[in-house]
């Protein structure tokens, strides 16, 4: 009997337990997106910096986003992306962006263009911001 009550008593607690731990996973996925974005947009930063030229961060749908390399100082991206498009859906696949054709651009002495990249999941929305200075931040 006692254990019965042992299992029963388990068995509400865990019921209790579920829904509030699913809640905590979908705000660790867009909170895990959103670091992930930032260390990206970091690493163009970074990338800008070492190798004297313009670098963006392109937002080209609503989950995929890729790096571009300005080679020539036209000012015109040629289109030559910087390893694979980055996909946030296989491990955040209830995060989105807000919205897409966001440009991100830093420059060889590390400044960068203003801007902003919105990320939505299911228990709210994180944004991004960069400053003219270079500085980005979650907010």
């Amino acid at each position: 009997i006692e254990l019965m009550i042992v299992i029963a008593i388990m068995a509400i607690l865990s019921a209790i337990a579920i829904p509030n731990f699913q809640t905590y996973m979908a705000q660790r996925r867009l909170s895990g997106a959103a670091r992930e974005v930032y260390g990206n947009l970091m690493a163009v930063r970074m990338q800008s910096i070492s190798e004297n030229k313009r670098i963006a961060l392109n937002i080209d749908n609503n989950h995929q986003y890729t790096m571009l390399r300005d080679n020539n100082p036209n000012g015109f991206f040629t289109g030559e992306t910087i390893g694979l498009p980055k996909d946030l859906h296989p491990a955040y696949y209830d995060v989105t962006f807000s919205s897409s054709g966001t440009v991100i651009v830093f420059s060889p002495n590390g400044t960068g263009s203003t801007g902003t990249i919105g990320l939505t999941g299911s228990t709210g929305t994180k944004s991004i911001t960069t400053s003219i200075a270079g500085r980005i931040k979650i907010n």
